[in-house]
């Protein structure tokens, strides 16, 4: 007998077998999708999200000379409105002139905490930076806990720590330790309150980008000196992202209901809700 022949008894058995069929629950989305009418972006919104696009543009270039902190929270903001994805050649450009040349022993904490995750998100950063803040016995300086806007920002580049990074894991205690005190206290203002709020509850680093903007704009509204040329570009690019997201889960469900070659498809689709997470916590929010 052949070596790559199943005795009889054996294939008999297996071809005999029933395989177990899967019955899915019905998606929990049903035909949401299904009726979502088409939007149509007139030119006039077209033109003037293509105009606040460049105006935020020439924003990012024109930073080259101004002061380490102001180019930091500006590449900061715009990352956190969800508008980054336009300007990526911009902001890198920013990025590597200041990994390059910019790195200063009496920068503030919020200048190095920012400068740490900046950088390290993408180019990489010393966690050394953060020794000078110890004080003679080794452990953060009180006189930090003042410092609320720098303490918060230390939290979040802390959250970008790497195996063996001490220095960043004490800072994580210390800075939860102290924001939970400050946030108790109710003596922080808005918007800073919110930002510290959600950031305790979840940081930067483990939000969903999407939501995270969506939250971020609201925040920056109410933000008094915030700039109106760029909280209306990452409003309205939301809102133009928004439609898009929908029109394409519209058409995907198009095709789920009256396709039926595509059942298998979105059967596991209907169930991978981590692929699917980032258009519909888009599509289920208004601006």
């Amino acid at each position: 007998m052949s070596s790559s022949k199943l005795p009889s008894s054996t294939h008999g058995s297996m071809s005999n077998q029933k395989r177990p069929t899967a019955k899915f629950h019905p998606s929990l989305w049903g035909d949401i999708f299904l009726s979502s009418p088409t939007t149509n972006v007139d030119a006039k919104t077209k033109l003037q999200h293509e105009e606040l696009k460049e105006e935020v543009r020439r924003m990012i270039k024109g930073v080259m000379d101004d002061e380490l902190l102001y180019k930091f929270r500006l590449i900061d903001t715009i990352k956190r409105l969800g508008v980054s994805y336009h300007f990526e050649r911009e902001i890198v450009e920013v990025l590597l002139n200041i990994y390059e040349h910019d790195y200063k022993d009496d920068q503030t904490l919020e200048t190095t905490s920012l400068q740490f995750r900046l950088l390290r998100e993408g180019l990489g950063a010393p966690c050394e930076w953060f020794h000078k803040f110890k004080d003679d016995d080794g452990i953060f300086n009180m006189s930090l806990t003042s410092d609320v806007k720098g303490l918060l920002e230390l939290y979040e580049a802390s959250h970008l720590r790497v195996h063996g990074e001490d220095i960043l894991e004490e800072a994580l205690g210390f800075t939860t330790t102290h924001l939970g005190l400050a946030k108790a206290s109710g003596t922080i203002k808005y918007p800073l309150s919110a930002l510290v709020s959600h950031a305790l509850y979840q940081s930067i680093r483990k939000g969903l980008p999407r939501l995270e903007a969506r939250r971020f704009i609201s925040i920056y509204q109410g933000n008094a000196s915030h700039n109106e040329t760029l909280f209306k570009f990452a409003e309205l690019d939301f809102n133009l992202l928004q439609i898009s997201h929908k029109e394409e889960l519209s058409k995907i469900s198009r095709q789920y209901h009256y396709t039926k070659t595509a059942l298998a498809y979105f059967s596991f689709i209907d169930r991978a809700e981590p692929m699917t997470n980032f258009m519909l916590g888009t599509v289920h929010l208004k601006s």
